[in-house]
């Protein structure tokens, strides 16, 4: 079961799955005052507003940041990349992001869907390989 936290400001719901977050620190960056790794809970959505937190949130390059608003308790997978086009960026020093649908073929036969974002290690000391974990900025 993935591990999933949820954070909460009565309006909407930020959930933020650990495991695959790649530590890229674009929420970090967009909005410093809600997400801040060194502090316990690292997100305060007390400080911001909803709108600022859902843009950042939607900017998650690994889908380990997702949202819900309260009133329809759906979590949203969509990103600005609702189409079926499949795009491929390699980061400085990063891993191989592959933006939209696509299957993952795991060898030990496993099937994976991916429908957002999905982060491939290309430094090859991940711990949940073949995906980035963020290991190689440690």
């Amino acid at each position: 079961m993935e591990k999933k936290i949820e954070y909460s400001n009565g309006e909407v719901t930020v959930v933020w799955k650990p495991g695959i977050c790649i530590h890229s620190a674009k929420c970090v960056g967009n909005l410093p005052e809600v997400f801040k790794p060194k502090d316990k809970p690292w997100i305060q959505m007390e400080h911001s507003k909803t709108e600022a937190i859902v843009n950042t949130v939607k900017k998650c390059p690994s889908g380990a940041l997702t949202y819900y608003m309260n009133v329809s308790g759906k979590e949203s997978t969509t990103s600005e990349t609702t189409s079926q086009k499949i795009k491929v960026e390699v980061l400085k020093d990063g891993p191989l992001m592959v933006y939209g649908p696509l299957s993952v073929m795991h060898d030990d036969g496993r099937e994976e869907q991916k429908s957002r974002a999905t982060a491939f290690c290309r430094c090859g000391s991940s711990g949940n390989k073949p995906f980035c974990d963020g290991t190689h900025k440690l």
